[in-house]
């Protein structure tokens, strides 16, 4: 017979950490007598971080007796006091290999079901003292579970535990917390785990992505906020840069240009997938070589690539681009990448973007031209004036060559002839959103600005849009995931304090900063951190893959082997360093 051992509580707090405050509610501590637990919370506890901890479905943790001794051998720890795992009850019995996700337990006056595993999070190390704990309760397959609470009801340490129902399927904790986290994978659990309604809509989302093919676009339980250039599905054309020839540049605008790249052999291009971009690096004054990625502007022919860059007045690439920069120049490309694509579909697509941010769903509209694609298709675009409508002609004729487009230009600053009745003076708004009479079922791609991607967004979910039929792209750096971090004010990123590195140059190619590896730093994601450049994390140990990374160039070796490896020409910054120059797109 299972036994409730104790009943371990506590509030959030803000707690020290690297020179970080964490809010969170990992420290529990024992409560005598009886305790009554409720839909959230049992009575007295609470978590810092809500999006990935707590809520109905995880409203109480548990972790066994049994585990606790494991680790105290494994660690050669005598100080492990009940709740030091962040567990709320810690029971004798009900091992994770015995558990299965759907059951259904009483305790006490109460009720519970099982839901998911402890999702993997670095404060249980934090707590710990033990920074790759988290790793280490999925590699020895002792997670600790949650439980949603059937009947709400009084529990107290001394209870019995007693199983109501045995859920259907009958994984168990530990299969299904290896199903997410571990490789070779069995198909067929992955589709029993999806018949077990108890088991969380994250776990849910996550195991349909793998049923699928597909690596979870997110770490259950955390925010959905993972961008889809971070999370790479397709193979490098080839390894790191290769030297091209610039074969022409062409004025778009007064500050847009376009950059036609050839092969310098004359070998065919890999074909690139419309809204891929390309990294170009270029030695820009007597700085270290600097790094940048453009989209591709169009589809490519058989031997060319076109970039178009927008000049930023006080852009060192960009202006180098525009002034110096000259047709027969030599210059160093990685091959094309990202997955904010154009995919396979039947629906409708909305192509939305403003400046500069054209560049990758002209792409995508250059292959629905060329396709004749007889899907409604419409394009959206914001720009300043005519002056600084980039591809304005060129967009009208491949939306001429489609059976069913619609245009729809907005200029900010001036009012349109009266004989261009698809221009319009102002912003796009939700009404004027409404009125193009977009299907709520269709694809919308979207690229600008981060606030007119954030407006456009919201107007497009608002219409009727699913969230995960909006695709957006961006290529300054991503917004960060630090779940539990106390928000600072944002800094620019800059080299990392202290003493020069004397390794190998790191480039981080989104934030446009490149510094020599010092060994002082533990990992890319360290690095990073040093730098104040936008990370995201949750396990810092090599499990939930939130930290994965496009590697441009260059070579690395992991100082923890991740649990499972990320896809070709990826890695975990979180547990990485580099053995030569490298190039990161963070």
């Amino acid at each position: 017979m299972a036994t409730l051992l104790s009943v371990n509580v506590g509030m959030p707090k803000d707690v020290s950490w690297q020179g970080r405050t964490v809010h969170t509610g990992a420290w529990k501590a024992p409560v005598q007598g009886p305790r009554m637990v409720r839909r959230l919370n049992v009575d007295g506890d609470g978590q810092g971080d809500l999006a990935g901890h707590g809520g109905e479905i995880r409203a109480v943790l548990v972790y066994q007796l049994q585990s606790y001794r494991y680790w105290q051998k494994q660690l050669g720890r005598d100080d492990l006091t009940f709740g030091i795992f962040g567990d709320n009850f810690t029971i004798d019995g009900l091992p994770d290999d015995e558990v299965c996700i759907g059951d259904r337990y009483c305790i006490g006056g109460a009720e519970f079901e099982v839901t998911q595993p402890r999702v993997t999070c670095y404060r249980v190390g934090m707590r710990l003292g033990e920074p790759t704990m988290a790793s280490l309760l999925v590699a020895h397959h002792r997670p600790g579970f949650y439980l949603r609470v059937i009947t709400e009801g009084r529990v107290q340490a001394g209870d019995e535990i007693t199983l109501s129902r045995k859920g259907p399927e009958e994984l168990s904790v530990a299969e299904i917390d290896a199903l997410l986290y571990l490789p070779g994978r069995d198909p067929a659990k992955l589709r029993r785990a999806l018949n077990i309604p108890a088991l969380s809509p994250g776990w849910q989302q996550s195991f349909r992505e793998l049923a699928a093919a597909q690596q979870p676009k997110q770490e259950p339980g955390w925010p959905s906020e993972r961008a889809t250039t971070q999370q790479p599905r397709e193979e490098p054309g080839w390894p790191g840069f290769k030297t091209m020839r610039v074969a022409r540049i062409v004025s778009e605008t007064p500050t847009v240009s376009s950059i036609y790249l050839d092969t310098t052999d004359g070998a065919p291009l890999p074909v690139a997938r419309p809204g891929q971009y390309l990294s170009i690096r270029l030695a820009v004054g007597d700085a270290a070589p600097a790094v940048r990625s453009y989209s591709l502007s169009s589809v490519p022919t058989a031997g060319t690539y076109r970039i178009s860059v927008k000049h930023e007045p006080h852009g060192k690439v960009s202006s180098y681009i525009h002034a110096t920069l000259h047709p027969g120049d030599l210059v160093d490309i990685a091959s094309p990448r990202g997955t904010f694509v154009l995919e396979e579909s039947t629906r409708a697509i909305v192509l939305i973007s403003a400046g500069i941010g054209a560049t990758p769903v002209l792409a995508m509209l250059h292959r629905l031209a060329a396709t004749r694609d007889p899907r409604p298709v419409w394009w959206i675009h914001t720009t300043h004036d005519r002056a600084h409508h980039a591809f304005a002609d060129e967009t009208h004729t491949l939306l001429a060559q489609l059976p069913n487009a619609h245009e729809h230009i907005y200029y900010t600053s001036e009012t349109p002839p009266p004989d261009q009745l698809h221009i319009t003076q102002g912003r796009p708004t939700a009404r004027s959103l409404a009125a193009t009479d977009i299907p709520t079922d269709a694809d919308a791609y979207l690229c600008g600005p981060p606030a007119f991607m954030d407006d456009l967004v919201g107007f497009l979910r608002n219409h009727g849009l699913s969230p995960e039929r909006i695709h957006t792209e961006q290529f300054s750096a991503l917004p960060a995931i630090n779940p539990g971090i106390t928000p600072t004010a944002a800094i620019r990123p800059h080299q990392p304090p202290g003493p020069t590195g004397t390794g190998p140059l790191i480039t981080f190619a989104r934030s446009g900063v490149t510094t020599p590896w010092s060994p002082v730093h533990a990992s890319f994601l360290d690095l990073a951190e040093a730098c104040d450049i936008p990370t995201r994390w949750s396990c810092r140990t090599g499990v939930c893959h939130t930290c994965i990374t496009h590697l441009v160039a260059g070579d690395i070796t992991y100082t923890t082997s991740p649990l499972e490896l990320p896809e070709p020409g990826t890695i975990l910054v979180c547990c990485s360093k580099p053995t030569t120059e490298v190039v990161l797109d963070l």
